[in-house]
């Protein structure tokens, strides 16, 4: 079926000119019925947070002007994947009956690495985790297992979770390296409030389904 009874029309506003999103190209090109998926763990930024940003972001542009600063901050959990209109309830469903026994926990996300995505049209400067690590693999594990239900791509194999922080066009990685990235750790380990910005407890799941979003609590 082209759709769900009841639902209202499945087609989205579809724009592909890179311009409209500062230079970003879109990683899988559009078809109509095909809608991006993205399973995370959403980041609700604090003024302390927005204070560190800046201060990583003014210095990171010193090595690349062209950075610009996340909007809205998260850790994934899944690749970004392609899923139709009709797969989208039975995805849903499947995911909230899987991660329905999982409870809140916390992570330390205090390292600041830099990354590139898949096709190198993108560099990110991000916060790595440094403990935590077992329980989001756990989590990855299950959204892993309903992928596979649909035949779509699980998680990277040995994935380094983290929260974007910033994000340029093109693969700069070699700029911002080195001594950049020894800078910009230097301001998170010395700032005031870092040891308890980066001290998270995740107590959401967010799918993000073209712009459809359903929120799975953790216990």
């Amino acid at each position: 079926p082209a759709g769900l009874p009841g639902d209202s029309d499945p087609e989205e506003a579809v724009s592909d000119d890179s311009s409209r999103h500062g230079g970003r190209v879109r990683g899988f090109p559009h078809e109509r019925g095909n809608w991006a998926t993205h399973v995370y763990l959403p980041y609700f930024a604090q003024e302390e947070f927005l204070e560190l940003l800046e201060l990583l972001v003014s210095r990171a542009r010193t090595y690349v002007p062209s950075l610009a600063a996340m909007e809205e901050f998260h850790l994934s959990l899944s690749q970004c994947v392609v899923l139709r209109y009709h797969w989208i309830e039975p995805f849903v469903r499947s995911l909230r009956e899987r991660l329905a026994a999982f409870h809140r926990f916390f992570c330390v996300a205090d390292q600041v690495k830099v990354y590139t995505n898949q096709n190198k049209t993108r560099t990110f400067i991000g916060l790595e985790v440094s403990a935590g690590h077992f329980q989001l693999l756990e989590l990855v594990s299950e959204v892993d297992g309903i992928l596979e239900e649909f035949d779509l791509p699980t998680f990277y194999k040995d994935p380094s979770f983290h929260i974007s922080l910033a994000w340029c066009v093109g693969d700069l990685s070699g700029k911002l390296e080195g001594q950049c990235l020894r800078e910009l750790q230097d301001i998170v380990d010395g700032f005031e409030e870092s040891a308890f910005l980066l001290r998270i407890q995740w107590e959401q799941i967010r799918c993000k389904s073209g712009n459809k979003y359903f929120s799975f609590p953790l216990r």
